[in-house]
């Protein structure tokens, strides 16, 4: 007799931790297949697009805290370090080449996977932002009471 496995149903995963991790590791593994052939980790472009984003707010020690903030990288010092001595960061600053690699790598998540998050209702978005920013400062607090 052989068993024939049935198709993974789409299963409606309940709001909670799980559909946040099941989101959270699937977009991941997205990311990790555009930054293919960039020679960039996961926490490296995290830390390289975080520099994008508060570019002319920090400097060196500046963007080394604002790593292990937000996303929580024990070893953000390394990675600043890393992506300085690739000359795609300076003093905490993205370099030319590290905001030409951040067009390039955004460039290419929209070409690979934008389908995710285009044409989702407003109204739907707008609800999912305020609940999922309510759910990040929430968790934020618990990490800084628990000094993690």
């Amino acid at each position: 007799m052989t068993i024939t496995p049935a198709p993974d149903p789409v299963e409606m995963v309940p709001f909670g931790p799980v559909l946040v991790g099941q989101t959270e590791k699937t977009l991941q593994a997205l990311l990790r297949h555009t930054l293919t052939g960039t020679g960039l980790s996961e926490p490296e472009w995290v830390t390289l697009r975080l520099a994008t984003m508060v570019d002319g707010q920090v400097d060196r020690a500046g963007l080394i805290s604002v790593v292990a903030d937000r996303a929580k990288f024990a070893d953000a010092t390394a990675l600043v370090e890393s992506l300085t001595e690739r000359g795609l960061v300076v003093d905490g600053q993205p370099t030319r080449n590290g905001r030409e690699l951040v067009s390039t790598v955004l460039a290419a998540s929209e070409a690979t996977s934008g389908t995710v998050w285009r044409d989702l209702p407003t109204a739907d978005v707008e609800a999912t932002t305020r609940v999922l920013n309510e759910v990040l400062r929430r968790a934020r607090d618990l990490t800084a009471s628990a000094a993690l």
